[in-house]
């Protein structure tokens, strides 16, 4: 076995195994694969172009194409060289392809996810905007690489070719670097205010590093494997920096949606360390002045089994209220004719947790739920009429 099949191989075997775990995940939170949502269709799509693109990037190393090394010196054109090569020409063809669909819908389950995840006005404007980017760029990309590089078209397998765009696709590879790069770029910066916000505990902030650190790999790939594309063209580092690519990208895609089924797994509390309580208890004090009597009531509210959330990463909560209060009454007897008067002073602290959710479609599948305390106070004075 080569060096590539190995490692490409074993990247298809990763990525596989976290796909798995992304849908098991997503089925547990959503409760029935007819509640999978788009993202989740797009990710069985990428594996499939990611399966394709494995296939033939091993047939491309094991074949000759229509780029032929000057070093080689002449070669002579047999029916069986042409034939060959031809075939090999359109591998490379489909391998790129596939890379790009590969790539790009991973792009599009990423901004499917921020969307989701996003709640001002800005951050939804970003993901807007850097959707059409991509949707855009895609579309842009593909019409020149299929319509306007090579002419005509059959010449991208032709041996041999008339046109070197056809062969070294040089116009292409360069507008692929510039448009990819920075749409990676553009869509790794639209979660950062919201990370950066979250008040999460260290180790879960040190696991979404990590994340963020393939994303940072799948950048780097895509940069090496146009360096090589330009510098060795006749050589074979471009290939695994392409298989590289795109595994790194599949595994940042899905890596987030598999906390479900680890925190079933290995019962481990939510992503964002909340408690798993599932009472609020309330308190009311009432003290008297002119009496040592002291009445203390307390009232318990149990959540409903029907109503008990999933502590997930990838579920966001409805509101949330905490409230611990004490209510202290004074009273003081009419003097001359003023009315009795009663003061009370109601203290507490209230904790909220206010996160983004859709309970009227029955699903909630962003990414995390962070609490957001705050904290009241309230003071009420009451006048007492006559009776």
């Amino acid at each position: 076995m080569s060096a590539l099949a190995a490692e490409s191989w074993t990247w298809f075997a990763l990525c596989l195994f976290i796909v798995g775990c992304r849908l098991v995940s997503r089925i547990l939170l959503l409760g029935s694969p007819r509640q999978l949502q788009a993202d989740d269709g797009l990710i069985l799509v990428a594996m499939g172009t990611y399966t394709a693109l494995i296939v033939c990037i091993n047939t491309v190393a094991r074949s000759s194409s229509n780029l032929i090394n000057p070093a080689d010196g002449p070669i002579q054109f047999t029916p069986d060289v042409v034939e060959q090569r031809s075939f090999g020409s359109k591998m490379v063809v489909v391998s790129e392809q596939m890379q790009l669909i590969t790539i790009w819908l991973i792009k599009g389950c990423l901004l499917i996810m921020y969307g989701r995840l996003t709640t001002s006005t800005k951050q939804s404007l970003a993901v807007k905007l850097v959707a059409a980017y991509v949707v855009i760029g895609f579309i842009v990309m593909e019409i020149l690489y299929l319509g306007v590089w090579c002419r005509p078209f059959d010449q991208y397998w032709a041996v041999p070719t008339s046109n070197v765009q056809c062969s070294a696709a040089t116009n292409h590879l360069i507008i692929n670097a510039i448009l990819n790069i920075s749409s990676d770029i553009f869509i790794m910066a639209i979660p950062m205010p919201i990370f950066l916000a979250a008040r999460l505990p260290l180790k879960r902030k040190i696991i979404l590093c990590g994340v963020f650190g393939l994303g940072t790999f799948s950048i780097l790939s895509a940069i090496l494997n146009k360096f090589y594309s330009f510098t060795e063209p006749f050589g074979s580092a471009w290939v695994f920096w392409y298989v590289r690519e795109s595994s790194t990208a599949i595994l940042t895609a899905n890596i987030p949606f598999t906390w479900t089924l680890l925190q079933r797994t290995f019962n481990i509390g939510s992503f964002a360390g909340s408690s798993r309580g599932r009472s609020r208890t309330t308190y009311h004090q009432f003290n008297h002045s002119h009496s040592t009597k002291n009445a203390t009531m307390s009232r318990k509210a149990t959540r409903p089994d029907d109503l008990e959330r999933n502590e997930s990463q990838e579920q966001i909560v409805p509101l949330e209220i905490w409230q611990n209060v004490q209510l202290s009454v004074q009273t003081s007897a009419a003097v001359d004719d003023k009315k009795p008067t009663a003061t009370v002073t109601e203290t507490g602290a209230e904790s909220i947790s206010d996160a983004k959710s859709d309970t009227s479609k029955g699903s909630n599948s962003d990414d995390l739920g962070v609490p957001n305390p705050g904290a009241a106070r309230v003071t009420t004075t009451c006048v007492h009429g006559p009776e």
